[in-house]
């Protein structure tokens, strides 16, 4: 991994000309590289260069070292993909822009959902551009596959299991997913706010509170979460999530639990019986991962300039449309014309509506939304070692959780 790291940094860390825009992402599987390349294609069409410092690696990670090692070493991209809580850490450290002129010009306080301003906002100043909302709680189901099986979509967790019971009885894999930490806990958040509801989430993982991390409903969390250990596909280890996503395109695999950077991978023409749904019991509540990028702070004008221009492009509301409807997900726009987006975008944007209403919106743990990076680290080492324990002690398990949790966070 560190040679990887050193060899990413020596390829990458070459210093851009003035008027290039570097752009530091991990925007690689198949439908986020097309969205990544939808954003090139528009800056150089207003004749400036892009530097395409793109790192291999669902969930970040990668990137993340690369960035880190690349700001110590005083060599920051201008621009790099950055959400939630670590983007706060970054602004915190002195690295990045403050885009508050910007944001004046293009009105971004009455655009913009107030949640997402506020998720962009540190100490007062805008310090990224948002470019895309994801919904993490989706189902996706091969409809060809629950129709042969004479078989509904499952409304709750305790249908999941029925129906997943049938599918492996038919040799059918029930549930295409992979190991990698971040997989599982998408897994197992949307299990919490599927059966916990919305505020069990929010006390869970956004307030940390640790009567609820090792309380018996956090427990009830854990042994569902551990039951769907055997209807993963044989060859899970190391599966990534766009190929568990073409196990369900090719009819080998029957649901995936996943956001909805899934349909950036359903772009062939016999892909419509690919179906979107609620995660088990989260129909009208939202759990959100906002796409940005954040621009590091430049010594000279003419990079200085050409940041104010990209940030520009990225808020112009023909961009927001073209890049999400390739990515999947919609735009943080309030006033955004979804009228061409396809029904699961559409669908979205509803459950959005709803959930805002209703106190239903949750920001996604697993994508880096509610909690700082260490302590969600900590999360993901737990949930990954629990449920590849066969024996699985939910109790112990719940107590460790609140433990470790409440350990890092006194570090902080």
């Amino acid at each position: 991994m560190r040679l990887a790291v050193a060899l990413l940094i020596a390829l990458l860390g070459t210093p851009a000309t003035a008027s290039d825009i570097e752009v530091l992402h991990w925007w690689t599987a198949g439908g986020e590289a097309r969205a990544a390349d939808v954003l090139r294609q528009r800056w150089q069409a207003l004749g400036h260069h892009w530097v395409d410092a793109a790192i291999v690696g669902g969930g970040g990670n990668s990137a993340m070292l690369v960035l880190r090692s690349r700001a110590l070493n005083h060599n920051p991209p201008q621009a790099a993909h950055l959400k939630g809580v670590e983007l706060h850490e970054w602004a915190k450290r002195g690295f990045l822009r403050n885009l508050d002129d910007v944001a004046r010009r293009g009105q971004w306080q009455l655009r913009l959902y107030p949640f997402v301003s506020s998720t962009l906002n540190h100490q007062g100043h805008f310090v990224a551009v948002p470019v895309g909302l994801h919904r993490v709680n989706w189902l996706w189901i091969n409809q060809s596959l629950f129709q042969r099986l004479e078989l509904n979509p499952p409304r709750n967790w305790e249908e999941m299991i029925q129906v997943a019971r049938r599918f492996k009885q038919a040799g059918i894999t029930p549930l295409a997913m992979g190991d990698d930490p971040w997989q599982l806990a998408i897994l197992f958040e949307a299990i919490a706010l599927g059966e916990g509801g919305s505020d069990f989430f929010r006390r869970a993982f956004v307030n940390l509170e640790p009567e609820v991390l090792s309380g018996t409903q956090m427990q009830q969390v854990l042994r569902r979460f551990h039951s769907l250990r055997s209807f993963l596909p044989a060859n899970h280890i190391g599966l990534k999530w766009n190929q568990a996503s073409q196990m369900l395109v090719n009819g080998q695999a029957a649901m995936q639990l996943m956001g909805d950077w899934v349909k950036g991978e359903l772009t062939e023409p016999g892909n419509q019986a690919i179906r979107c749904l609620p995660a088990p019991g989260t129909a009208g509540k939202f759990s959100y991962n906002l796409d940005s990028l954040a621009l590091f702070q430049q010594q000279d004008a003419e990079h200085d300039q050409a940041q104010q221009q990209f940030a520009e492009l990225l808020m112009s509301a023909d961009f927001q449309q073209q890049f999400n409807r390739v990515k999947g997900s919609i735009p943080p726009l309030a006033d955004a014309d979804l009228s061409q987006f396809d029904p699961c975008g559409q669908a979205s944007a509803k459950a959005l509506q709803h959930a805002t209403q209703h106190g239903d919106l949750v920001p996604s743990m697993a994508e880096g939304m509610a909690i700082p990076s260490n302590v969600q680290q900590a999360i993901f080492d737990l949930l990954a070692s629990y449920f590849s324990d066969p024996q699985g002690d939910a109790v112990a398990t719940a107590r460790q959780l609140a433990r470790a949790v409440s350990a890092v966070s006194a570090e902080q």
